[in-house]
């Protein structure tokens, strides 16, 4: 049975009207906030111009490596009605999220290295990129990461997949419960976003690029060892954030290069 989130205390007021919003706003958050970040991406796209969609759209079908990582993520999601694929997965979760010593300090470096895939890192890295003169990547970082949790929010409301402590037994949960749905990982999406990002931004050499991604990596192996996501779901999110970083050079690069912003 399905509980209904009520609104706390500190947020209700005397108005009825606003009281019901606020319900329906913690009832639905994630509707909610995919709304707002369907908004405010609306109102982005009027301001841009059809020759700027133009070279963006060349700009795309000229990355040919973007069809394989799009074919893994979907064929990762079309696995998951596999009833061996979830065995599989709760096998490996297990092993990441119970097996061996589980010492104080581990968990305390996990639940550190889990919070750079979280949104408010993400901002403080625009922050600093933008005191340090480097606009166009805070700006390209920001876009990037508005967009990426609207395509996440929208996959985990559609697959609705329940999160691994609701379904598996004998596991850890290291930290506080994230609430809405597994799949894919957000946090593990946005490290790899940020990572790929960088990457093509700066077009560092290999082994810078792979620091960057095993940091990635490590955020997405942090998310399995807390026990908020299976497997498949941080699989996913190294996908579509790898893809998203990519993509967000190529679009936001026309986009400001049009604009002549710096």
């Amino acid at each position: 049975m399905k509980v209904r989130r009520e609104v706390p205390d500190k947020f209700k007021t005397n108005s009825k009207t606003l009281n019901r919003f606020l319900q329906w706003v913690f009832h639905y958050q994630h509707v909610f906030w995919i709304l707002c970040i369907l908004l405010l991406l609306i109102l982005m796209g009027i301001f841009i111009p059809p020759p700027v969609w133009k070279k963006i759209w060349l700009a795309i079908k000229s990355q040919s490596h973007f069809i394989g990582l799009t074919l893994v993520f979907c064929l990762v999601a079309v696995s998951l009605v596999w009833s061996i694929g979830q065995r599989i997965d709760v096998w490996v979760f297990l092993i990441f999220n119970r097996s061996g010593l589980r010492s104080r300090w581990l968990d305390s470096f996990m639940l550190c290295i889990t919070q750079m895939g979280n949104f408010l890192f993400a901002a403080f890295v625009a922050v600093v990129l933008y005191l340090r003169g480097e606009r166009l990547l805070a700006y390209e970082l920001i876009i990037g990461i508005l967009t990426l949790a609207l395509v996440v929010q929208c996959f985990k409301v559609s697959i609705r997949r329940t999160r691994p402590y609701d379904v598996v037994e004998n596991m850890r949960v290291v930290g506080v419960r994230n609430g809405g749905h597994s799949f894919p990982s957000g946090h593990t999406s946005q490290a790899f976003f940020m990572a790929a990002l960088t990457i093509h931004f700066y077009q560092l050499p290999m082994p810078q690029s792979l620091m960057l991604y095993f940091i990635a990596l490590m955020v997405g192996v942090s998310r399995i060892y807390v026990g908020m996501h299976y497997p498949r779901d941080v699989i996913a999110g190294s996908m579509l954030g790898t893809v998203w970083g990519i993509l967000g050079v190529i679009v936001n690069s026309n986009i400001f290069a049009y604009y002549n912003i710096v």
